[in-house]
């Protein structure tokens, strides 16, 4: 045991991938890899690995957002230790662990205001989900990793594949020198498919085909390129629709001016049903609640109401959209009104895979129905598309588009997302 260095055992199988990537003496070195292939333990293994190899010294472990490091990236070491008996002190101000055989920090660090990371030297840092992670971020941690003590200095990360982006630039595409990575075989993870054998035929049912390419099978793949909605298929998605009077009507709403739109739908089993749309220009909410007075009287299912999470902010009138529809409910005759609307809205990226994933899953099922009537949400399934060479949702070539898709998207995300997911049902932790 050489100075600096501290040995303790430790209770990890590591699958091939993992061992490859541990064993890995790059300077920067990363673990690519699908969902369910442990990158998780990976990264925290790593981490450990070099906290005792750098005895004394300081490390830092990253997500791209607090609740992520908080809510994963932390839990998933905190059980790591516990596991393993290993004796630490956890300073919950500064968010920092000291571990007590080696005297040895880790940092816990959010990175998505990558300025803050400027600062002491480190021995190594690691980053979870770097592909949700702002390439400045990277490099700020890669000027910093500079102790003069450390025995290993070493960045890593681990992820899943998105596309190309910079991650897959710098690590595929045109390798720097220095840098390596590691890539797990999808299915790999024989612990996870041991307690849950099902699983990935499970992800096949709620992804997309070429969604479940990138999440599944781990591929890298142009996911971002034309339309956001290429799943749809007008002969296969658009059929007449009749309410059913003895089920709820759905209405989702995206809050806006000119159009204010909104969809009517109802649920039938698995599937959507896209009704109507209502598009009115340069209207406000109470023209919205008048035109939706105006084509359903009564409804003897009741109402569900669904809406983009602005709509809980403070005008400049002194009230919410949610307050004047929930006053226009109290005031009309519905009977049974229901909202559901979600404090913060889902990461877009999460709300489009769902919604292609019902206009046609990994197997081939449509279960997304859209009544001819739906005119501009059928334009916004064929039209909406991406700003070249970017993630971002192109709303400036024509301002009638995304408002419809998005207030559907909403209804969907709230009725159509698997939760609890697996893990969770079996109080367990996918390695």
């Amino acid at each position: 045991m050489s100075e600096g260095v501290r040995e303790r055992g430790i209770q990890y199988q590591p699958l091939p991938s993992q061992r490859r990537f541990h064993e890995s003496t790059a300077r920067f070195k990363g673990f690519s890899g699908p969902i369910g292939s442990g990158k998780s333990q990976a990264l925290c293994q790593e981490a450990l690995k070099l906290a005792y190899l750098n005895a004394g010294r300081t490390g830092l472990i990253g997500a791209p957002t607090y609740p992520m490091l908080r809510d994963a990236t932390q839990a998933a070491l905190i059980e790591v230790l516990e596991l393993n008996k290993i004796p630490h002190e956890w300073n919950r101000a500064e968010n920092f662990l000291m571990l007590k055989e080696t005297r040895s920090r880790i940092l816990f660090r959010a990175v998505e205001e990558f300025e803050r990371l400027r600062g002491s030297n480190l021995a190594w840092f690691g980053l979870d989900e770097l592909t949700y992670t702002q390439e400045e971020a990277w490099l700020r941690l890669e000027g910093r990793l500079r102790d003069p003590k450390a025995t290993r200095l070493c960045g890593f990360a681990v992820w899943t594949p998105k596309g190309y982006d910079w991650v897959y630039e710098r690590f595929v595409a045109t390798p720097i020198d220095g840098y390596e990575m590691i890539v797990a075989k999808p299915f790999e993870n024989r612990f996870l498919l041991d307690r849950i054998p099902d699983y990935y035929e499970r992800l096949k049912q709620s992804y997309d085909g070429r969604f479940y390419e990138q999440e599944v099978l781990g591929e890298y793949l142009d996911l971002h390129a034309g339309r956001v909605y290429f799943a749809f298929d007008r002969k296969q998605n658009i059929a007449p629709q009749k309410a059913d009077p003895e089920k709820p009507l759905l209405w989702a709403l995206d809050f806006n001016v000119d159009p204010m739109c909104s969809v009517l739908a109802q649920m039938d089993g698995e599937r959507v049903l896209a009704l109507d749309e209502i598009v009115l220009g340069r209207a406000s909410t109470y023209d919205a609640c008048s035109e939706f007075a105006r084509r359903v009287p009564q409804h003897e299912g009741g109402v569900i109401v669904y809406a983009d999470a602005s709509g809980a902010r403070l005008q400049t009138s002194g009230t919410t959209d949610l307050e004047i529809l929930k006053k226009f409910f109290k005031e009309a005759s519905y009977k049974n009104v229901e909202f559901r609307v979600p404090t913060s809205n889902p990461a877009v990226r999460d709300r489009i895979a769902l919604m292609n994933s019902k206009l046609e899953s990994a197997v081939g099922v449509r279960s997304l129905a859209i009544d001819p009537r739906c005119k501009e949400l059928i334009k916004d399934f064929e039209q909406v598309t991406y700003k070249e060479n970017s993630l971002v949702i192109d709303k400036d070539r024509d301002g009638k588009r995304t408002h419809l898709s998005d207030a559907l998207g909403y209804l969907i995300w709230q009725e159509c997302r698997r939760r609890p997911r697996p893990a969770q049902q079996l109080g367990q932790r996918l390695v």
